[in-house]
């Protein structure tokens, strides 16, 4: 390249002094390739891996174009759209760092922050906005955004979008975008469904490609160590003996899931450790709070999903360690990529058990070598029955459970046979209960059966009210000739009995006082 300072990548003076005030001389290969085809407003599409400075490589010319006009209500200039809330953040402190010799309005839209401020910055008019996609379609959905005056769309950690299945948002915003902008994308890798996305809103786009996909730098030390067992137990107990025996500084650790990045942290308090948590379950203050300790060295290993893996600019990472290999190998990339940023040295240690041999021969396949392992390395035996192993047992499992079953079948679980029995010996009266219930309602059907068959059937349920009201002084003369009502009264009495097991509703109950009322 042979682009060597900023001065030559037609930047204009103010941003070039912020970069002068920054300690900034030379530009990074991405930034080298991408800044002049950006600052002309043609569309560029960046494939660079992480770490490689591509943040400055899209805030630079933008502070340079949007030098010019003015923001108007509700109506943002420039829209960046990021993954995570922490990335977003990031990008906004880009601008607050390259942009101090201009006015330029910046609004942050992200989840866990309040959305009365970020209407009232709105409302006065933003130059740029940097938004994750979920709250910006909230924000657009209630009235409080307009997008046809964007002029320069970014799309930034597109890959990492497509994984967080924000592709349909991307999509929906892109379409009610004005489509005679800029858009500049950046990706760390280009699946099928990320060069779909290009084709479909780029135009004629200028590709920057400094590194092949999906690469680590040269400057990060890896190692594996196998670790037979595989129980979490056994895996925490190592990672303290790896972190003890080297000279850790500062470290990220990464698991797969974030119940097992709070059980992580609660392992490593407890052992001594200056630790903290990074997962998508906290809210956007603790979050930051985390970052900035770490960042300051109060925190010095932080836990934390992958919600961590990209596009964060944590500088002077001595370690990163895998506590669980991720599931994909571009993920490996990303995480480790926390380390030996910006030319610096960085070492990445990654725990495997059986059951993640196979995602590290992804790894191996993607980095194009065998990896060096600490320790003993796994047989080729191991290699074999990767997978085939305690298939079925969930994390944390007993050992020896599936033995004890006899099964070893995806999802089984010992004795299901025998379930129900042990059911019916848990609750030993159930059955009884049951049948003596339904004999009772029963033997009510019966009696309500035969009090029908009987003459007048319905007629002592309305009549003895009006009896007892409308014809009381005479009650004797009418109730002398009528002798049989009381059998028949006595019916649903008895019918009420068998039904609700003597607990006779009151309206049940009244066929039977007129007949007290003639023997007073």
């Amino acid at each position: 390249m042979e682009t060597k300072t900023f001065a030559e990548l037609g930047l204009s003076q103010k941003v070039q002094a912020a970069i002068t005030a920054a300690g900034y001389t030379n530009p990074t290969p991405i930034q080298a390739a991408a800044i002049p085809v950006a600052v002309t407003g043609r569309d560029v599409l960046g494939i660079a891996q992480t770490g490689t400075g591509k943040t400055a490589s899209f805030v630079l010319p933008m502070i340079t174009r949007l030098e010019t006009g003015r923001a108007r209500a509700r109506m943002p200039r420039s829209l960046i759209l990021a993954p995570t809330r922490e990335l977003a953040a990031q990008v906004a402190q880009s601008f607050e760092k390259y942009g101090v010799n201009h006015k330029l309005d910046v609004a942050l839209l992200i989840g866990g922050v309040s959305m009365d401020d970020q209407v009232r910055k709105l409302d006065r008019g933003v130059d740029v906005l940097i938004a994750t996609p979920g709250r910006l379609l909230d924000h657009f959905q209630r009235g409080r955004l307009m997008l046809m005056g964007v002029e320069i769309l970014v799309i930034d950690e597109a890959d990492r979008m497509l994984d967080m299945g924000f592709i349909p948002d991307i999509e929906k915003i892109c379409n009610l975008l004005p489509p005679r902008r800029q858009t500049l994308f950046f990706s760390a890798t280009m699946p099928p469904e990320i060069t779909r996305l290009v084709n479909q809103f780029l135009r004629d786009p200028e590709r920057v490609e400094v590194a092949r996909p999906a690469t680590t730098a040269k400057t990060i030390t890896q190692s594996f160590r196998f670790v037979s067992d595989g129980e979490d137990w056994v895996k925490r107990e190592v990672l303290r003996d790896m972190i003890r025996s080297d000279n850790v500084k500062n470290a990220i650790i990464f698991c797969n899931r974030k119940r097992d990045v709070a059980i992580l942290l609660k392992s490593l308090l407890k052992h001594g450790f200056n630790a903290g948590a990074l997962h998508g379950d906290m809210d956007q203050k603790s979050r930051m709070e985390t970052l900035d300790k770490f960042r300051n060295g109060d925190i010095t290993l932080l836990a934390a999903s992958d919600v961590a893996a990209r596009g964060l600019d944590i500088p002077d990472v001595s370690h990163v360690f895998n506590f669980d290999l991720p599931w994909q190998s571009d993920d490996y990339v990303h995480r480790i990529g926390r380390t030996g940023r910006a030319g610096k040295e960085g070492i990445a240690q990654s725990i495997v058990t059986p059951d993640e041999l196979k995602s590290l021969k992804d790894i191996e396949k993607m980095l194009g070598e065998p990896v060096a392992w600490i320790g003993e390395s796994p047989t080729e035996q191991d290699f074999a029955e990767s997978g085939k192993r305690r298939r079925g047992r969930g994390r944390g499992a007993r050992p020896g459970a599936q033995r004890e079953s006899g099964s070893r079948g995806r999802g089984e679980r010992p004795a299901a046979s025998s379930r129900p029995e042990h059911a019916a010996e848990a609750r030993p009266g159930k059955g009884a209960r049951e049948e003596g219930r339904e004999q009772r309602r029963s033997e009510g059907r019966r009696e309500g059966a035969r009090t029908q068959a009987q003459p007048q059937p319905k007629a002592p349920r309305p009549e003895p009210q009006a009896t007892k009201r409308e014809e009381r002084p005479a009650a004797a003369a009418s109730q002398a000739p009528r002798p049989r009502p009381r059998p028949v009264d006595a019916e649903p009495a008895k019918a009420a009995v068998g039904a609700f097991a003597g607990n006779v509703p009151a309206f049940l109950r009244r066929p039977a006082r007129p007949a007290k009322a003639a023997g007073e």
